[in-house]
């Protein structure tokens, strides 16, 4: 076997390598954009939880409703107590005045 047939094999066998290698190299390379896309996942848009802010509408409506009842039932309350201080101090008066007129 000749030197330049030994050459011309080598040549072959190389450029073969050569080929092989860039294979490789092709393979590695989609495999590691292949995982970068698989650990980014597509973004979930975020769900709001309707049910919460619908029981804390509702919530805050009842809580409103408590407190304007609790405000009309302290209007009552202070109106009874003025008209009952009043007819006190009718009534006092009255006396203070039938104690007078007896002395």
């Amino acid at each position: 076997m000749s030197n330049l047939e030994k050459a011309a094999r080598d040549a072959v066998e190389a450029a073969d390598n050569t080929e092989m290698v860039r294979q490789v190299a092709a393979i590695l390379a989609a495999q590691q954009l292949l995982a970068q896309q698989q650990t980014q996942p597509a973004p979930v848009p975020a769900r709001r939880p309707v049910g919460l802010y619908v029981a804390a509408g509702i919530g805050g409506a009842v809580a409103l409703t408590a407190l304007a009842m609790a405000a009309a039932l302290l209007a009552v309350a202070v109106a009874v107590g003025a008209v009952c201080a009043t007819a006190c101090l009718l009534v006092l008066k009255s006396m203070l005045a039938d104690y007078q007129k007896e002395k």
